[in-house]
C-alpha cells in the first residue's frame, strides 16, 4: 500500500462511495456471495443488551493509477453497526469492519477523541487494521449526542460521564469480539489497542482495569488527569482573555517560538538548524526577555502578553504560585490547529472543552466566575471517581499475562500535557521496582517538536494508526510503533527505538528528515558526525551515559 492509503479511504468512507452493498450482485463470486449472506446474516445475532443496527458487505475496491497519482484500494469487509444499552442511560454505539478474505486472527479495538459522540473518530486505526488484514473495531464512547469538540449534550447525564471515562472500550470489545466470532465461527487468538488523546486514556484504562482484553495496547498522548487537563485548558483561556491586550497574536506566537527554541539550543537542548526543542524537559525560557521596551509592536511582546505566555508554560497553579498540573513545554508555541492559537479562541463562546465544567455547575456556568482554588475541589469531589480512573491502578496484572503496552507523546503537544505521561510512567515503574522492570511490559517514547497525536515541526510518522500525520515510509517495526507492538506482544524484542519521519510540506512523499525515538529514559543523542537530516546520526543514551 502507498502512504496515501489511509487518507483516501477516509475520504472514500465520508463521501459515501464505501456505502455497504445491501445484496450480493450477478457478478460475485462464490465466495463472495457467501460472504455477503454471513455478513447479512449478523443483523439477528442475539447478544445481551445488544441491537444490531445494520450489517452488510463492502464490496472491495482494486487499486487505480490516474493522473493526480494513486488511488488505493481496499479489500471487501462486513460493515456491522451496533448498539449496547445495558443500563438506563447507557447507549454505547460499537462498528467493526471484518474482512472477508484472508483474516488474521487478529481483533482490533480502536479509541476515540475529544468527547466522542460519533464513531468516525476511530476510523483512521481502523483502516490500518483493516489493511492488516484484521477485525477493527471502535465506539463513539456513549456519548452521543455529543461530538468530539463539544459536551454540552452530556448535562445532567452522569451515566454517560461513567461510559466515557471508564466502561464504553470495554464493552465495545466484549461485544466486537462476540460479532467477530460469529462472522468467522472461532475465538480471535490475538488483541490489541490503538488510540490517542482520549482515545489514549481508553487504552490505559484497558490495561489497568480489564488486562484480559488485549495483548498489546499502543497509545498516544493520553488523557490521564481528565479534570485538570480541562482545567488546564480553561486556565489558558483565562490568561488570553484577562485584558483586551492579553491575546496572543499568531505573529507573537510564532516569535515566542523562534525565542524559544534558541534559548534551549544555546543551553545544548536543541541543535542548529532544528526548527524544535529536542529536549524541552530541560529547558529554561522565561517570556520576559522579549518584553517591549519602547513601542509595542511584532518584535516584542507587551506585559499583558508575557503574563499570558507564562500563565501557559506554568500551567495553573494556586495562590501561593505553586503548581496544580503541568505546563506547556517550550518549542510548544506554534499557533496550528490545536496549538496555543486553539487555545485561546471560544467554541460557543466558551473556552474549548469547557462544557465538562457545566456538568457540575449546570448549564449557565460561566467561566469569568470561575476560581481554582475554590472551584476544583467541587469538580473532583463530582467528577474524579468518574472520569480519572487513568491517575489510579497498576499495570501488574496485564503484565503477569505478558501483556505489552507502548505509549507515545509529543513534547510539543498542547492539548494533553506530556507531564502527565511521564509521571504516568514513573509511578508504574516505582510500583514494580523501576525502569527495568516496567521495560519488560511497559515502554514509553517521546516525541520532540510534535504536536498532539501529530503535527507540529519535529518528526511525526511513525505511527500507522493515526489520521494526523501521514504514513510511515514502512509499515516494519522499524519505522512504525504499530507494527513494533505486534513483534514484541508475538515473542520478539522489545522495542528501543522508532525511527520517526518528517515529510515536506510542498511534496507529501519526499522525506525531509529522520530522528531515532528512544525508550524512556534514554534520548536521542547525536553522535557529532552525519548529516543532522538522518537517523543514522544519532544514538539512543541514558541520562547515566550522558
Amino acid at each position: 500500500m502507498t502512504r496515501k492509503y489511509g487518507a483516501a479511504f477516509l475520504t472514500a468512507l465520508a463521501a459515501g462511495s464505501l456505502a455497504p452493498a445491501t445484496a450480493a450482485t450477478a457478478a460475485e463470486t462464490p465466495t463472495s456471495a457467501d460472504a455477503a449472506r454471513r455478513c447479512t446474516s449478523l443483523a439477528g445475532l442475539r447478544l445481551a443488551d445488544t441491537t444490531i443496527e445494520s450489517a452488510a458487505l463492502v464490496p472491495a475496491k482494486a487499486a487505480e493509477l490516474g493522473i493526480a497519482g494513486d488511488k488505493p484500494g481496499y479489500r471487501s469487509f462486513c460493515r456491522v453497526v451496533a448498539r449496547v444499552r445495558s443500563a438506563p442511560d447507557s447507549d454505547i454505539g460499537v462498528e467493526i469492519w471484518l474482512p472477508t478474505e484472508r483474516w488474521t486472527g487478529v481483533f482490533h479495538g480502536n479509541g476515540n477523541g475529544g468527547f466522542a459522540g460519533d464513531l468516525a473518530g476511530g476510523y483512521s486505526g481502523m483502516v490500518d487494521g483493516l489493511r492488516r488484514g484484521f477485525a477493527t473495531a471502535t465506539t463513539d464512547a456513549g456519548t452521543a449526542p455529543a461530538s468530539p469538540l463539544e459536551g454540552e449534550a452530556l448535562i445532567d447525564h452522569p451515566r454517560k460521564w461513567r461510559d466515557w471515562g471508564r466502561l464504553s472500550t470495554h464493552v465495545m470489545t466484549i461485544t466486537g469480539k462476540a460479532i467477530t466470532k460469529a462472522f468467522y465461527g472461532r475465538n480471535a487468538r490475538r488483541s490489541f489497542y490503538t488510540g490517542c488523546s482520549t482515545g489514549g486514556q481508553q487504552g490505559l484504562i484497558e490495561s489497568l482495569y480489564y488486562p484480559e482484553d488485549y495483548d498489546g495496547i499502543l497509545v498516544g498522548a493520553p488523557v490521564i488527569n481528565r479534570t485538570w487537563g480541562h482545567a488546564a485548558v480553561l486556565w489558558d483561556y483565562a490568561a488570553a482573555h484577562r485584558t483586551p491586550d492579553s491575546l496572543l497574536s499568531d505573529a507573537k506566537l510564532k516569535l515566542l517560538n523562534r525565542a524559544a527554541v534558541a534559548a534551549c539550543w544555546r543551553q545544548g537542548h536543541g541543535l542548529a538548524g532544528d526548527r524544535f526543542v529536542s529536549d524541552p524537559l530541560n529547558c529554561k525560557f522565561d517570556p520576559g526577555v522579549l518584553q517591549c521596551r519602547g513601542a509595542a509592536g511584532n518584535a516584542c511582546l507587551t506585559e499583558a502578553e508575557v503574563a499570558t505566555a507564562r500563565a501557559f508554560y506554568s500551567g495553573p497553579t494556586n495562590r501561593a504560585g505553586k503548581a496544580n498540573y503541568f505546563g506547556w513545554l517550550p518549542g510548544s508555541e506554534m499557533p496550528d490547529t490545536f496549538g496555543w492559537s486553539f487555545l485561546q479562541k471560544p467554541i460557543r463562546d466558551q473556552p474549548p472543552f469547557g462544557a465538562l465544567f457545566k456538568w457540575v455547575f449546570g448549564a449557565d456556568w460561566d467561566w469569568k466566575g470561575f476560581d481554582f482554588d475554590r472551584d476544583m475541589p467541587a469538580v473532583d469531589a463530582r467528577l474524579d471517581p468518574i472520569v480519572n480512573d487513568a491517575t489510579r491502578g497498576s499495570l501488574a496484572d496485564f503484565a503477569a499475562r505478558g501483556g505489552k503496552l507502548i505509549i507515545f507523546h509529543g513534547l510539543a503537544d498542547t492539548l494533553v500535557a506530556p507531564g502527565q505521561s511521564i509521571a504516568f510512567f514513573d509511578r508504574q515503574a516505582a510500583e514494580v521496582g523501576g525502569d527495568h522492570r516496567l521495560a519488560e511490559s511497559a515502554r514509553l517514547f517521546l516525541a520532540p517538536g510534535m504536536m498532539h497525536c501529530g503535527g507540529g515541526t519535529g518528526p511525526d510518522s511513525f505511527n500507522a494508526t493515526l489520521g494526523i500525520p501521514p504514513q510511515p515510509p514502512g509499515y516494519d517495526a522499524e519505522h512504525d510503533l504499530f507494527s513494533a507492538l505486534i513483534e514484541w506482544a508475538d515473542g520478539g524484542d522489545a522495542p528501543n527505538q522508532v525511527i520517526a519521519t518528517k515529510f515536506a510540506s510542498d511534496d507529501a512523499g519526499r522525506i525531509e528528515m529522520q530522528r531515532p525515538l528512544c525508550a524512556y529514559p534514554r534520548k536521542a543523542e547525536y553522535r557529532g558526525w552525519g548529516s543532522t537530516l538522518s537517523a543514522s546520526s544519532f544514538r539512543c543514551v541514558a541520562p547515566d551515559d550522558r
